[in-house]
């Protein structure tokens, strides 16, 4: 029996997959959710299957020989996690670790499939790299950020993308320490300062973005130089 096919059409670049391939992709392929929290891959572990999320967020961060955690990207519903197709297109290890930071629903993709399927399907090959290019190029975007920006610009742009519809960004300063791959002292006096400028007030793990347009004005004006 042919698997529902009507998630593949939640991702652009695989819509256009010709009917044999929809349902060979669909058969080959089942859906699993876990909650939040769960550890959905770890360093040395084998990267067997390519997962692409329907619904939540995978948080994928490095841990540094020091113990520093130093977050990389998230993948959120709608696109693939780039350094899983790395290491199936490598056959290697994983060598940072995926959170889930919500309850996720993701297709699972095992090797035979994804292998049988890079080789035959053109449209297939075309979604699994332009994705891993898309990719590619925010990694170099988050190494040029942490060589040339400033934390304060960096704080102020991670703030602002955080945010919820009420201004509101519900995280500790560990956490943003971890997002940022700075100490957590350094977020403490950073978001001190802002404080001071009356752009942000905050309460425990909680951070009120009562200024916004000063926290923007930062953004775009390091954007300027």
């Amino acid at each position: 029996m042919v698997k529902d096919e009507s998630w593949i059409d939640r991702f652009e670049g695989l819509k256009r997959l010709p009917a044999d391939i929809r349902a060979e992709l669909a058969r080959g392929s089942q859906i699993a959710s876990v909650p939040a929290g769960t550890q959905v891959f770890a360093p040395g572990q084998s990267a067997d299957n390519l997962l692409l999320l329907l619904d939540g967020s995978v948080r994928v961060q490095q841990r540094s020989e020091t113990g520093r955690e130093v977050f990389l990207y998230r993948v959120h519903a709608g696109e693939s996690c780039v350094l899983t197709t790395a290491c199936m297109l490598a056959f290697e290890e994983y060598s940072a670790d995926g959170i889930a930071e919500t309850d996720v629903t993701a297709v699972v993709i095992p090797r035979a499939t994804f292998d049988n399927l890079v080789a035959r399907s053109k449209v297939f090959r075309e979604f699994v790299f332009t994705a891993y290019s898309r990719r590619i190029t925010d990694l170099f975007t988050l190494v040029d950020d942490i060589v040339f920006q400033k934390m304060d610009v960096r704080l102020a742009s991670r703030l602002l993308d955080l945010a919820d519809d009420t201004g509101v960004v519900h995280a500790t300063h560990s956490f943003l320490a971890t997002e940022l791959g700075t100490a957590r002292e350094v977020i403490s006096r950073t978001l001190a300062e802002f404080h001071r400028r009356g752009w942000i007030e905050q309460s425990r793990g909680r951070v009120d973005l009562v200024g916004r347009a000063g926290l923007e004005r930062m953004v775009r004006s390091a954007g300027a130089q």
